[in-house]
């Protein structure tokens, strides 16, 4: 049969044909639009850690009050204006202390203590410059740059920190193979036991050592968090719980 011929007979699927193949062009083009955009999300983010100055603008940063005015005092700044600063350099580090002490919240949230991530490793140098700067009494900054140079960091430290929060929160533990999520499920339930009251000393401790067993290789737990958790389990197991 010649091709004019097959063409005669077989013309109408070019319709069918012609669907399908734009449908499928359409949901290529969907998936690479979307994967466009959170690309330039995360530029977003990380132009936002580089210049937080301009994060402290952004409408969506707005819910806890950053450092970025100052009362009209000598230099352009007062001693309460440093308390304040103070204040929200506090408030950031107990949002942070609220992962490391807390090893089930870590499980939950695996990217707050995963020092490969950017956002994580960008938060962690970002307070160490706040915790650097900070004075011990607010008459200690005696010159208008050390003042801006302390504010700026701890506006630094908290876009970061907001910024890393909310991409460990979205991503949960997406990052791991379903084995490595099942051992994670595995321990976060082996350290509620370890630190649940009514569990028999036995129990709590069989579940703290199994706990330790299944994070390994998966999460590096910091020794602060893994102090804390050894401090609740002695606790518990000497009949002071609390």
């Amino acid at each position: 049969m010649t091709f004019p011929e097959l063409f005669a007979a077989y013309w109408w699927l070019l319709f069918p044909l012609g669907g399908m193949a734009a449908g499928g062009f359409k949901a290529l083009f969907a998936s690479r639009e979307r994967a466009q955009e959170r690309a330039h999300e995360r530029e977003i983010e990380l132009y936002k850690l580089q210049h937080p100055e301009t994060a402290a603008l952004d409408p969506a940063n707005r819910q806890q009050p950053l450092a970025n005015t100052v009362s009209l005092a000598k230099d352009g700044y007062s001693e309460a204006d440093v308390a304040r600063v103070k204040g929200e350099h506090d408030s950031v580090n107990k949002r942070w202390l609220s992962y490391e002490l807390d090893v089930g919240k870590l499980i939950d949230f695996p990217m707050m203590s995963d020092v490969r991530e950017p956002l994580t490793v960008a938060f962690l140098r970002a307070k160490r410059d706040a915790d650097a700067l900070r004075p011990l009494e607010g008459d200690e900054i005696s010159a208008k740059s050390r003042w801006d140079d302390y504010r700026n960091a701890v506006n630094a430290f908290a876009v970061a920190f907001d910024i890393a929060e909310k991409e460990a929160h979205r991503i949960k533990d997406s990052a791991f193979s379903d084995g490595e999520r099942q051992r994670l499920g595995t321990a976060r339930k082996l350290v509620n036991i370890a630190e649940d009251g009514a569990a028999s000393p036995a129990e709590r401790q069989t579940a703290y050592k199994r706990a330790r067993k299944e994070l390994d290789g998966l999460i590096v737990l910091p020794d602060v968090t893994i102090a804390s958790l050894e401090q609740k389990v002695a606790r518990m197991l000497d009949g002071t719980a609390g």
